[in-house]
């Protein structure tokens, strides 16, 4: 029979998702320069001309550009239940670090700061109904892209890149953060993938050229489009005006058209294959035992000396590549909490919670009778090479 306290810890998984919004975009890049904000705005307005009902979150705290690029530059205003309402312009609603600043404000904050006005953003803004909300995400892999995977889930993120060795070098790096926070990488988007004048048409590689076959074998991801390197998207975007909204038959137009129809396309196939994730967690103090049921109907079962041996941390493991079961003097579960939608913290009651366990690891340490019928054998190796394939 359960325990008092293991009835008390019984409880579900609380909501990470935004309410009102279907899915979320991150529109990301591994460096800076590659036009992401381009693509991030072209990419919302798109999808709005398509009758979805579209927001976008700048969340390039330190670089601002949607106010520019959207033309807008409004003020947000008080909304209902204390939120901000975001300024609504060519059909989308905007909010930005832009819209509080003048053009000779820097913004000089540490990563905390930044990442407290990232989660103002996201649930402290009014969006309403929402098919979709567009985060342009800043360059890089740091804190304010942490942030949003564990503030919501990620219906999925587009990575842009050009066609330099330096940039698909990095581009790598973002694919590899959305796949590690458990965002489905709906694929990438190849910008200024070539010079086309204004004046003759004439095409030039001025950044270098792949076919499209060997940049999807080089980033292990889909190219979702070949943007070209424009004159009329550089002035537009600086007027205000995005070339999909003004210009709407021509040719970049189209290209981003396209963008948003493969991207609603992936997004629903993502939806469907989702993987399965926790729905409960329960803890038998009394057995030593933590239950989790998850949403593809399957229950583990962990012994805690076997959970807390397992631990994935940096400190339990070192750095030397292969897993390795720590003897801890005390495996008593304090809490957990989830990160994100992609990984659950335990903190245990000598004090260590640096351990995040992601859902593919948790579910590769299930030592149920069905996944491991001769037993969780803790003190020995036995999970170590499956589960390091599986981090």
């Amino acid at each position: 029979m359960a325990s008092e306290r293991t009835e008390a810890s019984a409880r579900p998984l609380p909501a990470t998702t935004l309410p009102g919004v279907r899915h979320i975009i991150a529109v990301a890049s591994g460096k800076g320069g590659v036009g992401k904000s381009t693509v991030a705005v072209n990419l919302a307005c798109a999808l709005a001309q398509g009758g979805d009902r579209v927001g976008l979150l700048d969340a390039d705290i330190y670089g601002p550009s949607a106010p520019l690029m959207l033309g807008s530059a409004a003020a947000p205003q008080p909304g209902e239940d204390s939120k901000i309402r975001p300024v609504e312009q060519h059909g989308l609603r905007v909010i930005s670090m832009g819209f509080f600043l003048n053009d000779k404000t820097p913004v000089i904050w540490r990563g905390p700061m930044a990442m407290s006005a990232t989660k103002q953003f996201l649930r402290g803004v009014d969006w309403g109904e929402l098919d979709y909300l567009v985060v342009d995400l800043p360059p890089g892999t740091g804190d304010i892209a942490l942030t949003l995977a564990q503030e919501v889930p990620l219906s999925g993120g587009v990575v842009v890149t050009t066609p330099q060795d330096v940039a698909l070098a990095d581009v790598r790096r973002g694919v590899a953060m959305l796949e590690q926070v458990r965002a489905p990488v709906v694929g990438v988007v190849e910008n200024m993938s070539g010079f086309v004048c204004s004046r003759c048409a004439t095409r030039d590689e001025i950044f270098g050229e792949r076919s499209r076959e060997d940049l999807e074998r080089l980033l292990g991801a889909p190219v979702l489009a070949e943007v070209s390197l424009v004159e009329e998207v550089c002035r537009l975007g600086d007027a205000g005006t995005p070339i999909v909204i003004v210009q709407p038959e021509h040719p970049v137009s189209r290209i981003f058209a396209t963008l948003a129809e493969r991207v609603r396309s992936a997004l629903d196939g993502a939806t469907a294959a989702a993987e399965a994730e926790p729905v409960t967690i329960r803890e038998d103090a009394a057995g030593a035992l933590l239950y989790v049921a998850w949403s593809d109907g399957h229950a583990s079962e962990y012994p805690l000396v076997y959970l807390r041996g397992w631990c994935p941390c940096a400190e339990c493991q070192g750095h030397e590549g292969r897993r390795r079961f720590v003897h801890a003097a005390d495996a008593a579960l304090a809490s957990w909490e989830p990160v994100g939608r992609y990984a659950i913290c335990f903190a245990w009651r000598d004090g260590h919670r640096t351990g995040i366990y992601s859902y593919a690891y948790l579910r590769a340490l299930c030592a149920c009778p069905r996944c491991k019928p001769e037993g969780p054998d803790a003190g020995g190796p036995g999970p170590a090479e499956g589960i390091g394939a599986a981090r």
